[in-house]
């Protein structure tokens, strides 16, 4: 999702000469192919979107996968852009990397004051990493690295697989699978309380490259809508983007997440970007998308 959202600004931008790999073609957990990639390629400019991500169940279940896959792409591949001399590069990390309990809206200097969210520690730790890497390889080389934190993205190819994905793509999918087999309800875990922020992946690429051309400041940067929906009022408003008309069951039983990740963009508003898709409108994009694309999505 963000990879593509990211290649297709810089084809609106006039970018021609964009080097991609996909998982399949290049597997980033590898050094040696990792080594082997620069070395042949030797890009200029490299946004690191490359991730093992997953909602609540798939980072409580593959604990293990979610720290070593991730700790594996990001090493290789900062490193291997630093002995290759790499102009810039970029990092993405995630909102998690915030303690559960740190005050709202997250701030930047917020980072390593306190526990974090128990479910999704691994992911957490290894995108912390990431960005400490990123630092120590300025502090040490002088590498011009940066790093991003996004907030919770939505956008087109998005990942759809119900034990795997991220609240908002479930969702959409639990409604549209319960309107067209006319289902009286359709299930949502927890209580529905806590408060999310959700940023369309264009807009997150559009900050990327803002970054990219005009941010070279070793503190990383948060990058959201700096306003965020409990997950009942986003489950409502998907139910009436989707036009599904049964009832929404809240599964107490399981579990809520951090009660609140709002992100402070105040850094990057003051350096003169914002946010452009409101969440109706980008949650209707999506969900014309996920219509336009359903066999690749949930095959």
């Amino acid at each position: 999702m963000v990879g593509s959202a990211i290649v297709r600004k810089l084809h609106t931008e006039g970018y021609t000469n964009i080097i991609t790999r996909t998982s399949s073609e290049l597997d980033l957990r590898n050094q040696a192919a990792v080594v082997d990639f620069f070395a042949q390629e030797r890009p200029e400019y490299v946004f690191l979107a490359a991730a093992k991500v997953g909602g609540i169940w798939a980072n409580n279940v593959y604990r293990a996968d979610f720290l070593y896959d991730n700790l594996m792409i990001e090493s290789n591949i900062i490193h291997s852009a630093y002995q290759t001399e790499v102009k810039k590069l970029l990092f993405l990390g995630s909102s998690c990397i915030y303690p559960k309990m740190a005050p709202q809206p997250l701030k930047e200097e917020y980072l390593l004051s306190g526990f974090l969210e128990e479910t999704n520690e691994p992911y957490a730790i290894a995108k912390i990493t990431g960005i400490k890497l990123c630092e120590a390889y300025r502090t040490q080389y002088g590498c011009n690295f940066i790093s991003a934190m996004p907030t919770n993205l939505y956008g087109p190819n998005d990942n759809y697989d119900l034990q795997g994905s991220h609240v908002l793509p479930a969702l959409i999918r639990k409604f549209h699978e319960a309107k067209i087999n006319d289902q009286p309800s359709v299930e949502v875990w927890g209580t529905g309380s806590p408060r999310r922020e959700f940023l369309h992946a264009d807009d997150l690429a559009n900050a990327c490259f803002y970054l990219m051309e005009h941010y070279n400041d070793a503190l990383f940067v948060n990058i959201g809508t700096g306003e965020d929906v409990t997950i009942r009022e986003v489950a409502e408003l998907i139910k009436e983007t989707v036009g599904f008309t049964g009832e929404l069951r809240w599964n107490t039983e399981k579990p809520d997440g951090t009660p609140r990740k709002l992100m402070d963009v105040s850094r990057l508003h003051a350096m003169g970007w914002k946010h452009t898709t409101e969440l109706k409108d980008g949650l209707e994009r999506t969900y014309q998308d996920f219509l336009a694309n359903e066999v690749l999505y949930i095959e």
